[in-house]
């Protein structure tokens, strides 16, 4: 499924980092801009190392959004709550290329958000790097 670019290490690793997020104390008008939403994601995954195929978002009434992201190391979302100024963020990536808890620091800065809760799960396989 995945491809660890940029590493000499085999295609298709069965290995992955799973982080899940809490923000809360966001600003509800970012967490209402589904323009910002797309953006910071898109910066955040590209700053990370991975390789966004295809983004998609949707924007609720009256209020909330949802932005999903198809990485070719597996994908990326976010689900907006204004109303509590909350959002939770989840990144899976396979393989040993992205960084995605570097994705989601990178969200909490965008976001400034007053808590943050992440938990990181290893999934799969860990192979040592060669």
């Amino acid at each position: 499924m995945s491809i660890d670019t940029g590493t000499l290490q085999p295609v298709g690793l069965f290995t992955g980092q799973h982080v899940l997020a809490e923000l809360e104390g966001v600003d509800p008008d970012l967490l209402d801009d589904e323009q910002f939403l797309r953006d910071a994601l898109r910066s955040a995954l590209d700053r990370s190392h991975a390789t966004v195929c295809e983004m998609i978002a949707k924007r609720f009434e009256p209020q909330g959004v949802t932005v999903l992201a198809l990485l070719s190391e597996s994908h990326a979302s976010m689900h907006t709550y204004p109303e509590n100024g909350s959002i939770f963020i989840d990144v899976f990536t396979c393989g040993h290329t992205a960084q995605p808890e570097q994705a989601v620091a990178l969200l909490a800065e965008a976001l400034s958000p007053t808590a943050v809760n992440t938990q990181t799960i290893h999934r799969g396989h860990d192979y040592p790097a060669s």
